[in-house]
């Protein structure tokens, strides 16, 4: 059984971030970039800061009492914006990312919000396929710069309620 709870310990979803980057991203992203990302906008100090600061919320994804996942929004007050969605490996092709999606627009939908909006990097293919298949559409593209000589080169996505 799968259920969504909002994150407490920010120490404990850091360490479940950096696991699931490193296992999700080799391939696609230099293990640079991964470690770079990771400290930028998953360790502790920038998801306390998210929270703080960028109106972040975070949830953990959790499947028979483990932490298999998490998600992060922010109410961008036009959208929810879906910041990021992770499923651990063994638990991902099991309709879990489905079942978290409806979670979430029960979520938007809780604070009057029509739309979902994420970024997902265009080589990114079985995300960008489950957007698709959940209904989303692509209506952008950004590259971004992040610093230190890297940047994320991403679709921007969006989903009408």
């Amino acid at each position: 059984m799968q259920s969504i709870e909002k994150v407490e310990n920010i120490k404990q979803l850091a360490s479940l971030a950096k696991e699931i980057w490193f296992e999700y991203w080799p391939g696609t992203l230099s293990n640079e970039q991964i470690e770079y990302m990771v400290k930028k906008f998953q360790s502790q100090k920038a998801i306390q800061n998210q929270i703080d600061n960028e109106n972040y919320t975070y949830y953990f994804i959790n499947v028979n009492n483990e932490n298999a996942g998490y998600f992060g929004v922010s109410d961008k007050k036009e959208y929810l914006f879906l910041s990021k969605i992770y499923i651990k490996k063994s638990y991902r092709h099991k309709g879990i990312g489905t079942k978290t999606f409806n979670e979430i627009i029960k979520i938007a939908k809780s604070i009057n919000l029509n739309k979902i909006r994420l970024t997902v990097n265009k080589h990114n293919i079985n995300s960008i396929n489950a957007y698709n298949k959940w209904g989303f559409k692509t209506i952008d593209s950004v590259v971004e710069n992040i610093g230190n000589g890297f940047v994320m080169d991403d679709y921007i996505m969006e989903y009408q309620i």
